[in-house]
């Protein structure tokens, strides 16, 4: 009876190592945002050409930047801790780079309907944030807000409180428009290539 055991479970043990391994994508992650990072390296998603308002009031879309890298952020204004964290990453990523290298952008997109202009150029002020290397900026409109939200995975919950709970997680769009890296944690964003 137990060499008719054996067998069995060796068949057991490697069908169970062999869906671990097609689960955690070859033993690389072992969380669903690392799989979700890998998903994207593998296959980056196209942005929709969303129109959005910056700090200084000038509309643009993600196709003005066609033929750059853009390191992008989900954040609101008001954000107690982690939006300030995330400014200070981007203004130290941007004294980092090459004040000349055009080639390289930084995008802050609010969330937030409450905010307005004026909170998006208090904000850019907090952390030196100078378009149009640097834009602090709102969908123009709802529909693209959801779009944003949805392309890029971010989700953000109210927190009962008029804040949000949400991630900071820091996106890196390819030159051809793409969602093509989701960063780790305190990347040194510039040295980053997407």
């Amino acid at each position: 009876m137990t060499r008719g055991f054996a067998p069995l479970l060796g068949l057991v043990l490697c069908v169970g190592v062999g869906a671990l391994a097609w689960a955690t994508e070859g033993f690389r992650v072992i969380t669903s945002e690392g799989a979700r990072q890998v998903s994207i390296a593998r296959h980056p998603i196209p942005i929709p050409n969303v129109r959005l308002i910056d700090q200084d009031g000038h509309t643009f879309s993600f196709g003005d930047y066609h033929g750059r890298t853009i390191f992008v952020d989900f954040i609101y204004t008001r954000c107690p801790k982690l939006c300030g964290e995330l400014g200070d990453d981007f203004r130290q990523a941007l004294s980092r780079s090459d004040a000349k290298n055009g080639h390289v952008a930084f995008l802050s997109i609010s969330f937030d309907r409450a905010d307005d202009r004026e909170a998006l150029q208090l904000y850019a002020d907090r952390y030196a944030a100078r378009a149009p290397r640097w834009r602090v900026a709102m969908p123009y409109d709802a529909r693209g807000l959801s779009m944003l939200l949805q392309t890029f995975g971010v989700t953000v919950i109210p927190d009962g409180m008029g804040g949000f709970v949400h991630d900071g997680t820091i996106y890196a769009v390819d030159e051809s428009g793409r969602v093509a890296r989701i960063l780790d944690p305190g990347a040194r964003i510039a040295a980053v290539p997407p």
